[in-house]
């Protein structure tokens, strides 16, 4: 949510004035992300300590991020929800840090990568952590703590946060189905927007049915639906499912076929070379039309279904396992030693679920550079802690979410798809037509074969086997996207 350069020095002595939407004060400012829906508050009554706080504009539990400033300290602080995660670097006394990672861009250098970040990367590994692919630039996770002082810069997790570990036996007199459509109404309701013209990702599928159909009971002045439509086999009837919710709830509807912004297409951000995030969202050309659309009609809030899969997830989280990763055979030597390593120094247990945060950091950015704020509903704590507690039998096949779009009187069809909506067709796509090409030019010079973590003969044989296998290993677009990646912030 804040960009800035902070020097200890400015610290000494802060006269903070406002001039050109930053802060400023010496060689030192703090720059809020344009976006309406936060607010930023500024406490300076106890000279020289400094407080700012930048959060969403709404009554409830809010997100946000928190600078304290004093002399020969400065301290950043995180609520539970991670929207959009701050990432920070220091040198010779000075703290950068901004939500958008490519505005470090200056301090970001492909030969000084963390090996067993690039392992996850990889190899599909992800972790929840304060690392990232670059030495010295840290992510400020949920609920942590960064500490500037002439020592440098230290990272603070907080303790693990507390969970509901077992399901709970319902009451009798208790309606799980009026509970949640009840709750997520409330949540919904809280929205920051001012204008009331909000946005929704609409896939078809039963998690952003369910946000929909919530947002419908909100009743918002101005509704804007968008979707990708996945394309091959399964297209025709995720248009008409989605046409049956975008009917029944009466959105003004932009439907984008996803098989024209495939990745690596032409004009997007990574055939552009445009500077980006290299672990970012494999679908980032096609969600960038979509947040193209959504500011083009002036939505302020975007509710997307992030978090549906992982609250309904049916497992104790006493006993979780990992599923086993499947083998990445152009894996070079260094990213192999590596993987010994990648549970190391993982952030604790967080209030809202880990891949629902790693998803915050891939696809969230891209909101805030369009002035969107993002707001995932079925990912609120209050909507986390109430699944905890449920019945497995209500959260196995997403049951309560299915039959909450049945009694809203839309058909079967709509509540439990036979064949739900995938990107794969998009995948392949865009590996056949563009990631193929990437691959040759990666093949004569690449940031990763020669720095030890992909085997350049390896990857040679699976460009040879491309063309004769029905359908290009999706594992490339891993290597692929991080090699392009690093590309454009070089």
């Amino acid at each position: 949510m804040l960009s800035m350069r902070l020097r200890l020095d400015d610290l000494q002595k802060p006269k903070w004035r406002s001039e050109g939407g930053r802060w400023i004060n010496g060689q030192s400012w703090i720059e809020p992300a344009n976006v309406s829906a936060l607010v930023v508050e500024i406490n300076d009554d106890r000279a020289p300590r400094v407080r700012i706080r930048a959060k969403e504009y709404k009554r409830g539990e809010a997100d946000f991020v928190a600078l304290t400033m004093e002399p020969g300290e400065a301290r950043l602080s995180a609520g539970v929800s991670g929207t959009a995660p701050l990432y920070m670097t220091e040198k010779a006394g000075e703290l950068h840090a901004s939500w958008d990672l490519t505005l470090l861009r200056p301090h970001l250098r492909a030969d000084r990568l963390v090996p067993r970040v690039v392992a996850r990367t990889l190899t599909r590994q992800h972790r929840y952590t304060s690392e990232t692919l670059f030495k010295g630039v840290y992510r400020l996770t949920e609920r942590a703590a960064a500490t500037l002082t002439p020592s440098g810069l230290s990272i603070h997790y907080p303790e693990p946060a507390e969970h509901v570990l077992e399901p709970r036996t319902l009451r009798p007199s208790v309606d799980p189905l009026a509970a949640l459509d009840e709750l997520l109404t409330d949540v919904i309701r809280q929205a920051p927007t001012a204008t009331g013209c909000v946005g929704v990702e609409l896939s078809g599928g039963a998690d952003s049915a369910n946000v929909a159909l919530a947002l419908k009971a909100a009743r918002y002045p101005e509704v804007h639906s968008f979707g990708l439509l996945v394309g091959g086999s399964i297209s025709k009837q995720q248009s008409k499912r989605r046409r049956a919710l975008v009917e029944h709830c009466g959105f003004h509807d932009t439907a984008t076929p996803a098989m024209q912004h495939p990745p690596f297409c032409p004009g997007g951000v990574r055939a552009l070379r445009k500077p980006h995030d290299p672990a970012g969202a494999f679908y980032q050309e096609a969600f960038d039309v979509v947040r193209e659309q959504a500011a083009a009609r002036r939505c302020e809030v975007m509710f997307t279904g992030s978090g549906g899969d992982e609250v309904n997830a049916h497992h104790s989280r006493t006993q979780a396992e990992l599923p086993t990763p499947h083998p990445v055979p152009w894996l070079g030597n260094r990213a192999v030693r590596a993987l010994a390593e990648v549970n190391e120094h993982l952030a604790p247990i967080p209030v809202l679920p880990v891949p629902t945060l790693m998803a915050f950091g891939m696809h969230n950015p891209g909101f805030l550079r369009s002035g969107i704020w993002p707001v995932s509903p079925l990912a609120h704590p209050r909507i986390v802690r109430f699944m905890e507690q449920l019945p497995h039998e209500h959260k196995r096949s997403k049951a309560l979410f299915r039959e909450r779009i049945r009694q809203a009187g839309l058909p079967e069809w709509v509540a439990a798809p036979a064949e739900p909506e995938n990107f794969l067709a998009v995948l392949e796509k865009g590996l056949r037509s563009y990631g193929l090409p990437v691959l040759d030019d990666m093949l004569k010079e690449s940031i990763l074969v020669d720095l030890g973590y992909v085997d350049g003969k390896a990857l040679a044989q699976a460009r040879r086997n491309a063309d004769s296998v029905p359908v290009v290993p999706d594992l490339l677009c891993d290597v692929l996207a991080l090699e392009v990646g690093l590309r454009s912030l070089m």
